[in-house]
């Protein structure tokens, strides 16, 4: 162990300090979730909207979006090197930090109306996502493994408050600002902003000692540091048949999520469907993507992870045929959406558990930030595929093109489970 392993290894923690330290360390988790998740919602609620003004064009306002998932992509393999090297808290907080840069650069590139601007500090408000993401890792590291994916639920589950409230107050953080000589479009930013700040000052002073070093000062058999290199943790996938299962479960359901839910909108506005309508279906998926996995976790400590992962993949494409066959009938629209939530949650959750069940404990973080980037880069091609499929086929088309993106990961489910 080097001086600098040292210098950040935390002090002892007895078998009896443990529970009462899993829940501090969850409190810490979730709060800050709520808050890592309101910022992220508020200050997209309205980035297709700033993005059209700044940029001139209704055209490219969905590069907006499009830069904040390739951040939250790019940024995942550094600030998961960081965690390797040198725990969850100072990558948390980085990355809520880098969030709420990109936040004030978003608000600059509004003022002095420069697009190229904009869209490198929605890249850079991608952190923020990382971040939120990167917790639910951090709940799993002191978790018994009995109770691992109720451990990462929870965590999951919190992030229903900030989804909910953020878009809510996007309208008044726009009326905040409107004497300032920001634009009201951007002034979500600003709040969001705000909010990462407090989130990184809550992990900093509240997430100690630091959940990944603790686990590792638990597990003395892990304490060397040579199995914890991106290099190491990508080893580790090759040689896990479950970890690659995992990955693929993650990547599945983000991308077949991402890709039915971003053209939903167009569908519905297609069959005469109004904003307020639209903003229900939204809701009811979001709802279905959060509201419930505390009982995916449940499910998956009690059922086991497999089975989770096989509950996804039907659920998964449950919704794309009732979205995908409901034509004008909204009712079965808003159905499929929630399920669509549903099904998500369910393969996040057992696919995340099963990632961190599968690989050695100093290679975690490393495999954890794989799985982040391999998600959010599926879902940012997915994303950008689906507007091409709806244009040349149909959204019909779409969700047929989503239930297929689910094949491989039910084909490895079903031969794992049998081996």
């Amino acid at each position: 162990m080097t001086a600098l392993d040292k210098a950040a290894s935390p002090a002892p923690v007895t078998a009896d300090e443990l529970p009462a330290l899993r829940r501090r360390i969850t409190a810490v988790l979730i709060a800050s979730q709520i808050l890592g998740g309101l910022g992220v919602a508020t200050g997209i609620a309205l980035a297709t909207v700033l993005a059209q003004q700044v940029s001139g064009t209704e055209a490219l306002s969905g590069l907006a979006p499009t830069a904040t998932v390739a951040g939250t992509a790019v940024l995942s393999m550094p600030l998961a090197a960081l965690m390797t090297a040198r725990g969850r808290r100072p990558g948390l907080v980085l990355a809520y930090l880098l969030g709420a840069l990109g936040a004030g650069v978003v608000v600059l590139a509004a003022v002095v109306d420069n697009f190229p601007l904009l869209l490198l500090g929605m890249a850079a408000f991608g952190a923020g996502s990382s971040a939120n993401l990167q917790a639910r890792f951090a709940a799993a590291d002191l978790a018994e493994p009995e109770r691992r994916a109720r451990a990462i639920s929870n965590v999951v589950w919190a992030t229903t408050i900030g989804a909910v409230l953020g878009p809510n107050i996007a309208a008044p953080a726009g009326r905040s600002v409107s004497g300032l000589g920001i634009p009201a479009a951007a002034g979500p930013f600003v709040w969001a902003a705000g909010v990462f700040l407090v989130s990184a000052a809550l992990v900093l002073v509240l997430l100690r000692p630091d959940p990944l070093l603790t686990a590792r000062a638990l597990s003395p058999a892990d304490r060397s540091p040579e199995g914890r290199s991106l290099r190491a943790g990508m080893r580790a996938v090759r040689e896990s048949p479950m970890a690659r299962l995992a990955l693929v479960t993650v990547a599945a359901s983000h991308t077949a999520m991402v890709s039915i839910m971003s053209m939903t909108p167009v569908a519905l506005s297609h069959h005469g469907a109004g904003i307020e309508l639209i903003g229900l279906v939204i809701s009811a998926h979001i709802a279905g993507m959060y509201a419930f996995s505390p009982v995916m976790g449940w499910l998956a400590d009690r059922i086991g992870r497999l089975a989770v992962i096989g509950l996804a993949a039907g659920l998964l494409s449950l919704a794309a045929l009732l979205a995908g066959t409901a034509g004008a009938s909204h009712g079965q629209t808003a159905a499929g959406l929630f399920v669509l939530g549903l099904g998500w949650s369910a393969g996040l959750v057992s696919g995340s558990t099963l990632l961190t069940d599968s690989v050695p404990q100093p290679a975690r973080a490393a495999v954890q930030g794989l799985s982040d980037l391999t998600m959010n880069t599926s879902a940012g091609i997915g994303g950008a595929a689906a507007g091409l499929i709806v244009a040349q086929a149909s959204y019909s088309w779409l969700n047929v093109v989503g239930a297929c993106l689910l094949l491989p990961m039910a084909a490895l489910a079903v031969r794992r489970a049998l081996s």
